[in-house]
């Protein structure tokens, strides 16, 4: 049932355009080299879109002032973004003869979402209510609370008599504020790994031939993406979407009659783990399949090898996802996965910070049905071993962020630590926790070292900006040679890959890192892996595809 802002998608005339084209109606496949971009307010959306309690600020703190700058002043932007390093900048990427096509877009944001530009403001006042209070009874003041927050927050203290307004999160899921109107989908064919950095930049309609206003959690996207490995017809799945008759061309082109490569259910023995990319492995036994957070190539003619979704599991039992930045929380490969993933294991946010929204409830609104929280140390059983939650110190600005967690993984007699972008800041944490896991076999760590400033991912979170030479400090740092040596020395790993360093091409689109050897994060990875070898421990930095067999 459609509810909350979206009318269900009408029956569309695409059966009756090509009734004459009887292959459409067969049994096809979707093409490996089929791409979605999921779009809020025709913006790439992550995790801070999904949530009602952040997504206003974000389209009132970033969206609004990007297109107000862009409007006014086109030139600077594409000024700017002739200079590569300015590519992840807060600049525009369209031509300056777009500028009216934005200045609609602008206008029509500021028409349609008013009540989240409105919601934003409200925030900021909240914040000015509860900053002089140091102690005393809060009751008396809820009537002053903000008129459009009223009955969404609770004000509360911590222990130092901080005052704090607490956002009932599930509450806002059902209001106005979450909007799936604002949700869509774009299709695309893509012929290569290159895709500009979208963050910034809107999605023009002009530039989306195929176009859906559907939400996310929409039965016709996962009958789509079932078509890439079972065959379906175009035309009910047009039914399904609503796909328009303008655009029942550009829909019919992306399928095909060849079947693809077909990747069978891995029955050997051991664990084979099998890397994608970035921060994306696969791990298999004869009982069960294990991906953690998913970002895939497409598939298309390369010079590079690759896994890609047709080497994935028709079931992927469990997905794990390590925390909700962009590039392990990808929306666009999770979309095209649900139909085919059995349970996602999130870690659990804190409740009490607009910086730590739920994973759960933003996938659960977005159409996974089976989510699972997994807290610090806490063990989940699988068919032949366990999942734990293990502390995730770091990469996140020094945020009261609590979604955030690295996983050991227990198969086939072999501990696998999946320790993401995890920072050794405090090197104890892993004393203690060789007292409580043991030594494990393999450890997979992100070493990012050198990350962007606070601001860059959370500035528009802010009522009040900080001031520079705070915002420099408070980096996204992962660890650096001397903290990854820090974990390796206490939790004693035979085996240890670099990963997650943002280095294959296919994620360019959301990490505009090009290193070369003199960049710290390589500089520090090669020293960490010498210093591995000289311990008599194997160490790699994956890159593009790897495949091993642990027995």
């Amino acid at each position: 049932m459609y509810q909350r802002g979206i009318a269900a998608p009408q029956p569309c005339a695409f059966v009756a355009a090509h009734l004459e084209n009887k292959m459409l109606n067969r049994p096809m496949y979707l093409k490996p080299n089929v791409a979605l971009e999921p779009l809020y307010n025709q913006w790439y959306v992550w995790w801070y879109l999904l949530s009602p309690a952040t997504a206003p600020l974000f389209v009132t703190n970033l969206h609004q002032k990007l297109m107000q700058s862009f409007v006014a002043n086109p030139d600077v932007h594409v000024a700017a973004l002739k200079n590569p390093l300015l590519m992840g900048g807060p600049f525009i990427n369209h031509p300056a003869s777009r500028a009216p096509q934005v200045k609609e877009l602008l206008e029509r944001t500021q028409r349609e979402q008013a009540h989240m530009l409105a919601f934003t403001k409200a925030v900021a006042e909240l914040e000015q209510l509860l900053a002089p209070n140091n102690g005393g009874s809060l009751e008396a003041l809820y009537p002053k609370v903000p008129d459009l927050l009223r009955g969404y927050v609770e004000l509360t203290y911590d222990l130092n008599n901080r005052a704090n307004a607490r956002f009932i999160e599930p509450l806002l899921y059902r209001s106005r504020f979450y909007q799936e109107s604002s949700q869509s989908v774009a299709l695309m064919q893509v012929d290569g790994d290159w895709r500009p950095y979208i963050f910034s930049t809107p999605r023009l309609e002009e530039d989306m031939p195929l176009w859906l206003k559907v939400p996310y959690r929409h039965e016709g996207l996962d009958a789509l993406f079932r078509m890439r490995h079972t065959p379906g017809s175009p035309g009910q799945v047009a039914e399904q979407l609503g796909v328009p008759v303008s655009a029942s061309g550009a829909f019919a082109a992306l399928f095909t009659e060849e079947a693809p490569r077909r990747a069978e259910r891995y029955s050997g023995e051991g664990v084979r783990v099998r890397y994608f990319g970035h921060a994306c492995v696969l791990l298999e036994t004869k009982e069960v399949s294990i991906l953690t957070d998913p970002v895939i190539s497409y598939e298309f003619p390369s010079e590079l090898p690759r896994f890609t979704h047709s080497d994935l599991p028709e079931h992927i039992d469990y997905v794990i996802l390590t925390h909700g930045h962009a590039d392990h929380l990808m929306m666009e490969t999770l979309i095209q996965l649900r139909h085919r993933v059995g349970t996602i294991i999130v870690p659990r946010n804190n409740g009490n910070s607009l910086a730590d929204p739920s994973l759960r409830l933003m996938l659960h609104h977005t159409g996974f049905k089976s989510v699972v929280e997994i807290d610090d140390l806490q063990e989940l059983p699988i068919p032949g071993g366990s999942i734990t939650g293990l502390p995730f110190l770091g990469e996140h600005s020094d945020l009261a962020i609590q979604a955030k967690t690295a996983h050991l993984v227990r198969l086939g007699g072999k501990s696998l630590l999946m320790a993401a972008d995890s920072n050794a800041i405090e090197p104890r944490l892993y004393q203690h926790l060789r007292e409580v896991v043991g030594p494990i076999d393999v450890l997979f760590l992100g070493m990012e070292c050198e990350g962007g400033p606070m601001s860059w991912m959370y500035g528009p979170l802010l009522s009040n900006p900080l001031p520079r030479k705070m915002d420099q400090a408070r980096r996204l740092n992962g660890s650096d040679c001397a903290r990854a040596t820090e974990i390796t020395t206490h939790l004693a790993p035979k085996e240890v890959y670099v990963y997650a360093m943002g280095q294959e091409p296919w994620l360019r689109h959301v990490m505009v890192l090009v290193y070369d050897d003199k960049t710290p994060q390589i500089v520090e990875s090669n020293k960490f892996m010498e210093h591995c070898r000289a311990k008599a421990i194997q160490a790699e930095r994956p890159y593009v595809r790897m495949e091993r067999i642990l027995k």
